[in-house]
């Protein structure tokens, strides 16, 4: 089981990278489903089969891996948008901080004073390699449709966090936290809808015109 942990982790850190460094919208949406369904398998490898890993997994294969990259692998097909022009910060920069980012994550996570049980483990530094992989796609990329990518790949990051306390947490507070992502979604999309109604583009540097 630890040796499937480990694969599924490596798989997210190659997925933070592939979204880091490609232009394509369409893409990067793959690559985020992609890492919800590897992220399903997390909580079975880890802790083993049962009902509460079984419905955890389920949820997370249902809204990280198919529905929520369907609604916006259907909101580019509507507004006609493919790549990712002109980011705020180049694709090669930031695939240089990603890689800087991973490295510090794993340097971090050996200085801190965990129990015995996560000493030297994936788990820790993936998760912070990823909320930063998020970040900076949310900061980095002028697309509101990128930046919702980034989002997704940060709320990863604390899912991956949270799995290492899978048995301790109850599982109606892991069904709220999917519903959480699920809602903000859904709230982030009808802001996709108002930004392309308003200004035809969903270049998010356009809603400076709003300023007074």
């Amino acid at each position: 089981m630890t040796e499937l942990s480990n694969l599924c982790l490596l798989l997210v850190i190659l997925v933070n990278f592939f979204a880091l460094g490609s232009s394509r919208l369409g893409a990067c949406i793959h690559a985020v489903a992609l890492q919800g369904a590897v992220l399903a398998l997390l909580p079975l490898a880890t802790h083993g089969l049962s009902v509460h890993t079984l419905l955890l997994a389920a949820g997370a294969l249902a809204l990280k891996g198919i529905l929520i990259p369907w609604l916006l692998l259907r909101a580019i097909r509507e507004v006609r948008i493919r790549r990712e022009m002109e980011p705020l910060i180049g694709f090669v920069p930031t695939l240089l901080l990603g890689a800087l980012a991973t490295a510090g994550a794993f340097i971090f996570a050996d200085l801190l004073p965990l129990i015995d049980a996560h000493q030297g483990g994936l788990f820790i530094p993936t998760s912070l390699a990823t909320l930063f992989a998020g970040f900076l796609l949310l900061i980095s990329r002028r697309k509101a449709i990128t930046q919702v990518v980034g989002y997704l790949i940060l709320e990863n990051g604390i899912f991956i966090f949270g799995i290492l306390l899978a048995e301790a947490m109850p599982l109606m507070v892991e069904a709220g936290v999917l519903l959480d992502l699920l809602v903000a979604v859904f709230v982030m999309g009808i802001v996709l809808d108002q930004i392309n109604r308003e200004f035809s583009t969903l270049d998010t540097e356009q809603l400076s015109a709003l300023k007074e």
